[in-house]
C-alpha cells in the first residue's frame, strides 16, 4: 500500500514538473513574443520613414500589422508547447474568422478601405482635405478610422469606407493655388480704371506669382454692378492670408481711386391719390 502512495506521489509530481516546465516555457514565449512584436513593428516603422520612399502613415500602418503578426506566431507557438494542436486551432481561427467576417462586414469594409487608401494614398498626413461633407487635416490613418482635425482643432474619426467610397477633394496635393475674387462696380465708374488699378495691386503683392500671370476681366453685368473676376495664383500656404488680406486692400483701392462699390438698392415711388 506504502509502495503504491509512493508511486502515485511520484507519477504526480512528475505531471507537476512537466507542467510547470510548460507553463514557464509559454509565459517566456508570450513575454518575447510580445516584447519581440513591439520591438520589431517600431524598429520596421522606423527604418521605412528613413528611407523616404514611404509616408509616416503607411509606414506606421505595416508596423502595426508586423506587431499582430509576431503576437500571433508566439500565441501558436505557445499553444503548441502546451500540447494543444496548432493545425486544428489555425482550422477552428479560420472558421471563427469566417464567421466574425460575415457578422462584421461594415468594420471589414472600413479595414478595405483603409489598405486601399494607404496603397493608393489619395492624401497623406498634415494635408487639408474634404470628402464627404467633412473636412479637415489628415493626422493619422489606422486600421478603421481616418482621424483629422479641423482648424478650429476639433478632432474628428471618419470610417475609411466613408472615405474611399466618396469624391475626395485634396487641397495639399499641389504647391499651388489659384484664388478667385468677385468685385462689383458701379455702372458709372471707369472700368478701365479699377482693372488697371487692380492689376497694379496683384504686380505688387509679393505672394501673388508672376507665372501663371493675374487675370482680372469683366465677368458679369449684374443688376446693381459690373462684376470684375480677379483670379490670382498662389502657394497653397499662402491662399488664405492673400485672400483675406487682398479683399481689404481692394475695398481701400477702390476708396482711393474714388470707384464705386454698390450694393443692392431698391427705388420705392409713392403715388398719392388726389383727394375726392
Amino acid at each position: 500500500m506504502e509502495e503504491e502512495t509512493s508511486v502515485s506521489a511520484e507519477v504526480l509530481q512528475a505531471y507537476v514538473v512537466e507542467y510547470a516546465i510548460a507553463i514557464a516555457g509559454v509565459a517566456i514565449i508570450l513575454v518575447v513574443g510580445f516584447w519581440a512584436a513591439g520591438m520589431i513593428s517600431r524598429l520596421a516603422g522606423k527604418t521605412m520613414v528613413k528611407t523616404g520612399k514611404v509616408d509616416a502613415m503607411l509606414a506606421n500602418f505595416l508596423s502595426t500589422l508586423v506587431r499582430y503578426a509576431i503576437i500571433a506566431v508566439a500565441v501558436i507557438a505557445a499553444l503548441d508547447q502546451f500540447g494543444v494542436e496548432t493545425t486544428s486551432f489555425v482550422a477552428i481561427i479560420g472558421a471563427a474568422g469566417l464567421a466574425i467576417g460575415l457578422a462584421l462586414q461594415g468594420t471589414l469594409s472600413n479595414l478595405a478601405a483603409g489598405v486601399m487608401i494607404l496603397i493608393f494614398r489619395p492624401f497623406k498626413q498634415g494635408q487639408f482635405i474634404e470628402a464627404g461633407g467633412i473636412s479637415g487635416t489628415i493626422d493619422d490613418v489606422s486600421l478603421f478610422v481616418t482621424e483629422l482635425h479641423t482648424a478650429d482643432n476639433i478632432q474628428i474619426l471618419v470610417p475609411n469606407g466613408q472615405l474611399w467610397n466618396t469624391a475626395i477633394r485634396n487641397y495639399s496635393h499641389h504647391p499651388t493655388r489659384r484664388l478667385d475674387l468677385m468685385l462689383g462696380i458701379g455702372y458709372g465708374d471707369d472700368i478701365g480704371k479699377a482693372i488697371e488699378a487692380l492689376r497694379e495691386m496683384a504686380q505688387t503683392e509679393d505672394r501673388v506669382l508672376k507665372d501663371p500671370a493675374p487675370m482680372i476681366a469683366v465677368a458679369n453685368l449684374g443688376e446693381s454692378s459690373v462684376d470684375l473676376t480677379i483670379r490670382l495664383w498662389c502657394t497653397a500656404g499662402d491662399y488664405w492670408g492673400l485672400k483675406w488680406d487682398f479683399q481689404r486692400a481692394m475695398k481701400e483701392k477702390m476708396d482711393e481711386i474714388g470707384v464705386e462699390i454698390p450694393f443692392p438698392q431698391r427705388s420705392v415711388h409713392m403715388i398719392q391719390e388726389a383727394a375726392e
